[in-house]
């Protein structure tokens, strides 16, 4: 058998045949790399049930600030001792209701009622003092007195007998010496009666002058001794106003100091809440604002009556005036929560408030597309409230978001919802 020879265009063409065979293998792998590398990831999964989903609507918006704390009365009065004591009796426990003379406890000090006793001897001593020194006065001054009638007496006879002297002379009778002598006589005793009336009048209106120190030294010992005896009595520890008292902290057996506090009286009818916001929410709360506190047994209108001037522990503390009537159950020590009303919005674009997102800043939020896949949008915040905050971009009315916290999908720029 004879091989016969191919011609050289055969084996040409099985060449080119392969080769375009291989390109177009090629052209198809590389056709379906840039398909498969354009194809988007697949989404994540999230169970809607588990995310918190809501509806950006547009209307009203009521700015709120909300905190806790308690109740706490408007009148409170620490009752304290000016005196060291020993603690003998406590008369009422807290809870009692008192007036503004009840007895609480009872005190005693041995070295006080001594002292009493010695304040009254020195009131005593002191006024019988005084009381000698102005008789002794009285005495010199009723002898100069006696002294002044008699010299006036004299003066008044020796004029007398002058005049008649005089007229006895002009007709001759008495010699004119013997009248000189009873006008001399009469000069004297007047001039002797003029002293003397000054030296009553002195001795009169210094009496007063030399009885000042014996008043004061009265007044002195008078004064030791009622305060003696207000501490003394100040043993006896009074409430000194109506109300409930609240605290007792001392035992009996224990001994006190002066300005110790031993027990505090509140007047239950008159409370005010104290509640603690956040200090990056105060900076828009003003006196007078209305508030509404929640007792857990009804809810009481206010307005706000004082803001700490400093904040502690990231919180600034607010105090609200109660309005109304309070609820049963409304005493010192309630735990409550305060809401205030800053301001009400009449036409805003709103939503809840996301698990992040502040007051005028800027946050990634996933947004529903009707497909059941959320894709991530940015969106600018404006103006919060407790539950709500304002949308300023990136957000319309009707526009469904997911507010949970999604920061495990922050890789992701959409996912798909579970139903």
């Amino acid at each position: 058998m004879v091989d016969i020879a191919r011609p050289a265009t055969v084996a040409k063409k099985k060449k080119i045949k392969r080769a375009l065979m291989a390109t177009s293998a090629l052209v198809v792998i590389i056709l379906i790399t840039v398909g498969v590398s354009r194809l988007k990831p697949a989404a994540p999964g999230v169970d809607r049930a588990a995310v918190w989903v809501d509806t950006v609507k547009r209307g009203p918006m009521l700015r709120l600030v909300r905190g806790s704390g308690t109740l706490v009365p408007e009148d409170i009065r620490w009752i304290n001792t000016t005196t060291q004591g020993r603690v003998e009796r406590i008369l009422l426990r807290p809870g009692a209701t008192v007036t503004a003379t009840t007895v609480i406890l009872e005190l005693s000090n041995p070295e006080l009622q001594q002292s009493v006793q010695d304040g009254r001897l020195g009131h005593q001593s002191a006024l019988a003092a005084y009381e000698n020194r102005k008789a002794e006065l009285e005495r010199t001054l009723l002898q100069q007195q006696s002294e002044l009638a008699s010299i006036e007496t004299q003066y008044n006879n020796s004029a007398l007998n002058l005049e008649a002297q005089e007229e006895l002379l002009k007709d001759g009778l008495v010699s004119q010496l013997q009248v000189k002598q009873i006008r001399s006589q009469t000069a004297d005793l007047k001039n002797r009666l003029s002293i003397s009336q000054r030296q009553f009048e002195n001795t009169k209106n210094g009496i007063k002058s030399q009885l000042g120190p014996q008043e004061a030294e009265v007044a002195q010992r008078r004064a030791q001794y009622e305060l003696r005896v207000q501490q003394l009595d100040n043993l006896k520890v009074r409430a000194g106003m109506a109300g409930v008292l609240s605290q007792v902290p001392v035992e009996v057996g224990q001994t006190i100091g002066p300005g110790t506090n031993l027990a505090r009286v509140a007047d239950p009818t008159r409370l005010k809440a104290e509640v603690r916001i956040a200090e990056t929410q105060t900076k828009d709360i003003r006196i007078g604002q209305v508030a509404e506190v929640d007792t857990r047994n009804g809810i009481i209108q206010g307005r706000v009556l004082r803001i700490d001037p400093a904040s502690t522990g990231g919180t600034v503390g607010v105090d609200i005036s109660l309005d109304g009537a309070l609820p049963p159950g409304a005493r010192p020590d309630l735990s409550v929560d305060g809401t205030i009303t800053l301001e009400k919005l009449p036409d805003v674009i709103k939503v809840g408030r996301p698990a992040f997102g502040q007051e005028n800043s800027t946050v990634m939020l996933f947004k529903l597309d009707g497909n059941g896949e959320a894709h991530r949008v940015q969106v600018r915040l404006g103006r919060t409230s407790v539950n709500e905050i304002e949308i300023l971009e990136g957000l319309q009315p009707g526009d469904q978001v997911i507010l949970s916290d999604m920061s495990a999908q922050d890789a992701y720029d959409r996912i798909r919802l579970n139903q």
